[in-house]
């Protein structure tokens, strides 16, 4: 018996199953995952389990919901409720689905939806928003079953709150969207806020402190989050039967604002522009959360690898990005604390896929990935945030953004992840070769999809694809194949840092390859189609 004939009978052999409704959403989507050797599978039984801790009703006769975990006890509209509900969205859709409509049900007469919900009920003291939510909805919608009520009610919530931020957040008519406070942006402890208060103005969200030295910003963050938020309501106005071109003038007004209020050529990043017109000149996490809301080109993300997200001074610590570009004098990496001034922070983590897949920079990101992959693997607990320099685990625990972290890594390095383009990825980067004793000899995974169910298991070397027991494609490892719900082949990458050669073997037939890091081969049957490559950037000093 090979080693990966072991995963694969590991697999098969199931374990106990997490209680309520996690337990039950993953044995209706036959979501199952076994390692031979090293921690991961008994760190991936913790974080089923602890996800189910994470999951229950807010109030009497709710349905159970997502919460943030940790010392945080509710949904945030900034994570729960748009990052961690969408990726929960592939594992367990109907949590997915109320913890997206409870931001709709408790939104304030007058537009404002909450930036939480908790057992108390709603708050509105700011606005904290981050992952552009009508991106997370959409995504949601095309992975669940396409549900127009949902998708409807969902639309009228967002659509009545971008009307209220279009009222309250555009004091300086420049089209941006401004931060009144540290809150607005979730960046506790960062120097970008230093010298403004945590929450707005008497703890109204429509109100500046009128004394602020340097309020409001006009925020990047916050711009291009509703410039690809608009963006996507065009989308799903299109869809419901509207008409998507004002959304469409309104995602380039708030493009042209961004590029013209906050753009730094010469820095070549995004900076807040204070209450007196000046930069903020701090270089943070702001620079990866607008290129994670679809904002640049290839050319603008490439040169964002090279000069900052990359390197080694800046962003690229060993164990993750770091929320404060590391030659800053200010940067502080206690990671201790729930600090957005240093340390690697997981929520951001977890935003991270949604820059680097755009632009087909899979190989980068998968260096990136692994130090803190193995972190995760090795550590007590499910934390907010590492040490960027150790990988030590550090404040909280049960935290879902970084419990859906690891379950998200292992589906997108090895494992089989279904996309909302009606695409599945069946990846081979198998953690075989992670440091400090947290490697495996091999693992497996599992899914059903459309009623077939599919089987992933690798080595070292291969991964072996199985539907519904027969195998179905086998590939070296450092290859993502790409098909379509069925099992179609649609296209090879090369997910590894280096060029990778093999056969492509489906059946009795073959196809010989040679790829680059983050090169694609598109495929019809077993003739190649197109190739394009566009280029790698490794972590350099």
């Amino acid at each position: 018996m090979t080693v990966i004939d072991e995963a694969l009978t590991r697999l098969r052999q199931g374990r106990a199953e997490a209680p309520g409704p996690i337990g039950e959403e993953f044995r209706s989507h036959g979501i199952g995952f076994a390692a031979i050797g090293g921690p991961l599978e008994a760190r991936w039984d913790q974080a089923v389990a602890e996800l189910g801790a994470c999951v229950g009703a807010l109030g009497d006769g709710d349905a159970p919901v997502l919460s943030e975990g940790g010392v945080y006890r509710g949904s945030w509209i900034e994570s729960t409720g748009t990052i961690s509900a969408e990726v929960l969205t592939r594992f367990a859709p109907t949590v997915a689905r109320e913890t997206f409509l409870q931001f709709a049900r408790h939104q304030r007469d007058d537009g404002l939806i909450p930036y939480k919900v908790t057992a108390d009920g709603e708050a509105f003291t700011q606005i904290q928003i981050v992952t552009p939510l009508a991106r997370s909805v959409w995504n949601h919608y095309l992975l669940s079953g396409r549900d127009r009520g949902f998708l409807a009610a969902m639309y009228g919530a967002m659509s009545r709150n971008d009307t209220w931020l279009a009222v309250h957040r555009d004091t300086r008519g420049t089209g941006g969207v401004e931060a009144f406070c540290t809150f607005d942006t979730g960046h506790d402890l960062s120097p970008r806020f230093w010298f403004a208060p945590d929450r707005c103005y008497r703890g109204d969200a429509a109100r500046v402190d009128p004394a602020s030295p340097v309020l409001p910003y006009i925020a990047p963050d916050l711009t291009a989050n509703i410039a690809c938020q608009r963006a996507y309501l065009a989308l799903i106005a299109e869809e419901l039967g509207d008409d998507p071109e004002p959304w469409r003038r309104k995602a380039d007004a708030s493009l042209t604002a961004l590029w013209r209020e906050c753009w730094d050529a010469a820095d070549e990043t995004f900076y807040d522009r204070a209450k007196d017109g000046a930069p903020v000149r701090i270089v943070s996490d702001v620079l990866l959360r607008v290129l994670a809301c679809e904002v640049g080109d290839d050319d603008v993300f490439g040169r964002a690898l090279e000069r900052y997200l990359m390197h080694t001074g800046r962003f690229l610590a060993h164990y993750g990005f770091t929320s404060l570009a590391m030659d800053d004098p200010r940067f502080d990496h206690d990671f201790r604390r729930n600090s957005w001034a240093g340390p690697v922070n997981f929520l951001a983590l977890l935003r991270v896929p949604q820059a680097f897949e755009a632009h087909g920079r899979v190989a980068e990101l998968g260096v990136a990935s692994m130090p803190v992959l193995s972190a995760v693997a090795l550590a007590d607990r499910f934390p907010q945030c590492l040490d960027p320099w150790s990988g030590e685990a550090g404040f909280t625990e049960v935290y879902s953004p970084s419990i859906l972290w690891f379950l998200d890594a292992i589906e997108r390095w090895t494992g089989i992840l279904p996309r909302p383009d009606g695409d599945l990825w069946f990846t081979c980067l198998s953690p075989t070769r992670l440091d400090h004793g947290a490697a495996a000899r091999a693992v497996a995974s599992s899914r059903t999809i459309d009623g077939v169910h599919f089987e992933s298991a690798a080595d070292d070397d291969e991964v072996v694809v199985l539907r519904d027991g027969a195998v179905h494609v086998r590939f070296p490892r450092g290859w993502r194949v790409v098909t379509d719900r069925s099992g179609e082949l649609r296209s090879v990458v090369c997910v590894a840092a280096g060029a990778v050669s093999g056969q492509l073997l489906r059946g009795s037939e073959s196809i010989p390859l040679t790829l680059s890091p983050n090169e694609r081969v598109d495929v019809r049957g077993l003739d190649v189609v197109s190739r394009s490559a566009p280029g790698f950037v490794a972590p350099h000093a």
